[in-house]
């Protein structure tokens, strides 16, 4: 069975690189895309023993960075069949009358339009194709706002609106388009939130078992390995311990 392409960004820590891990040891190759260079050479050298390997290093956020580097893709790396659109971030937990411009921009700039970004360079292949999986990772937060979630909510809200927005217009070209939205899951996901501040992202999983990045990789590998008629649409995945966004069962 020939090995398709998959496109992974935010691959060099938590979900990302998880999901490439998994991606690599069954029959697919990897274009993983990061800001790290030096963590995609590692992760890109020990990956490359499994499959075939090739990385792009650029920041989502920045849409001519984007455009260059997808456009540089050799020949052979060029028909992507799985786009995972995983980099993300939360920057802060604060109400909204005191939240950091910095922090605001640069959730609305990887979330929402780097997610855009790297969707316009890699769907118009897919549409030429009339083939393709593109699986957005959204949030619980873009389902339920919560205290404090304000501009992070919004923009995994969007990250659902522009899911849903993608399944209408990529309809006609056959290509499937996936959200899934984790609850809380323990990678470096409150560590960056919580502006390295390790004592406080620790907490945010006292008492409780969460999601790992292993736990939403295994589920990417079972969506984008569904029949070519099937297709998962929206889902929603949280720990035992997870009610809602804001209930949540913690032993004392």
């Amino acid at each position: 069975m020939e090995k398709r392409i998959a496109l992974v960004t935010g691959a060099t820590s938590g979900i990302g690189e998880a999901t490439a891990r998994l991606l690599a040891a069954n029959n697919f190759k990897l274009i993983l895309c990061g800001r790290r260079q030096d963590r995609l050479a590692q992760i890109s050298k020990e990956l490359s023993e499994l499959t075939e390997v090739t990385s792009l290093t650029f920041d989502v956020s920045q849409q001519r960075a984007v455009e260059q580097s997808i456009n540089s893709l050799p020949m052979a790396w060029k028909e992507i069949d799985v786009l995972i659109n995983n980099a993300g971030n939360a920057h802060g937990l604060s109400p909204i009358q005191t939240g950091d411009l910095n922090d605001w921009e640069k959730m609305i700039d990887i979330n929402v339009k780097g997610l855009l970004h790297v969707s316009r360079e890699v769907m118009n292949g897919m549409i030429e194709r009339k083939r393709g999986h593109i699986v957005n990772i959204g949030s619980i937060a873009g389902l339920e706002v919560y205290p404090n979630g304000n501009v992070y909510c919004a923009s995994k809200s969007a990250v659902d609106s522009i899911t849903k927005g993608m399944r209408f217009d990529l309809n006609p070209y056959g290509i499937k388009v996936t959200s899934i939205n984790p609850g809380m899951v323990d990678t470096e996901f409150s560590l960056v939130r919580f502006k390295g501040d390790a004592e406080r992202a620790k907490n945010t999983y006292k008492g409780m078992q969460p999601l790992t990045a292993v736990d939403i990789a295994e589920l990417i590998l079972f969506t984008v390995t569904r029949p070519a008629h099937v297709v998962l649409a929206d889902v929603l995945v949280l720990p035992v311990a997870q009610a809602s966004a804001t209930v949540v069962k913690r032993d004392a």
